[in-house]
């Protein structure tokens, strides 16, 4: 089960060995009764607000316009804007692991090798997807993809919607 919620309350019991805490949560009791006195696992982090559904539209509706442009397809154009505005990690991976690898991200470039400890390691980008983002992120990631429609002489989304999307996104961070 999962659920949206505030933690309420942390008592340590006299010569308790764990904490004793409560949540308040937005469920129903009766489906939290079958959970009592059972062995649980636990995770809890603080709640954050999804970047909204027009964002997002609007991103792929800009990578569309520069595909068709482009003559390719919008998935390699997304790629590619990734690529140019994403985020990304730099890894060094064992030459037999290099597929694997690949399997785990949206995108991958081999950027040359080296040996460590006397072993041949790939130097490797590993890009990650825009759904992974948080709002300042995805924010960058839109604001490049516009610059590269100007750059083309492509029509941009109108002003004030950008504005209203970058300052719903703004809000979120």
């Amino acid at each position: 089960m999962k659920a949206r919620g505030r933690l309420t309350n942390v008592q340590v019991p006299f010569r308790a060995k764990y904490p004793v805490i409560s949540f308040e949560i937005q469920a129903d009791p009766e489906d939290l009764e079958k959970y009592i006195d059972k062995d649980l696992d636990i995770n809890f982090s603080k709640h954050r607000r999804h970047r909204s559904l027009d964002a997002n539209a609007c991103l792929w509706a800009c990578i569309g316009d520069i595909a068709k442009v482009l003559h390719q397809d919008a998935w390699e154009v997304y790629l590619l804007m990734i690529e140019r505005y994403g985020k990304f990690t730099h890894i060094l991976v064992r030459p037999e692991v290099v597929e694997a690898v690949r399997a785990q991200w949206r995108e991958t470039k081999i950027v040359g090798e080296t040996t460590v400890d006397g072993n041949p390691m790939i130097q490797m980008l590993c890009y990650f997807g825009s759904s992974t983002y948080n709002s300042a992120e995805f924010a960058s990631l839109l604001d490049g993809v516009i610059s590269e429609m100007k750059e083309m002489g492509l029509e941009t989304p109108p002003s004030e919607e950008m504005r209203a999307l970058i300052a719903e996104l703004e809000r979120k961070r």
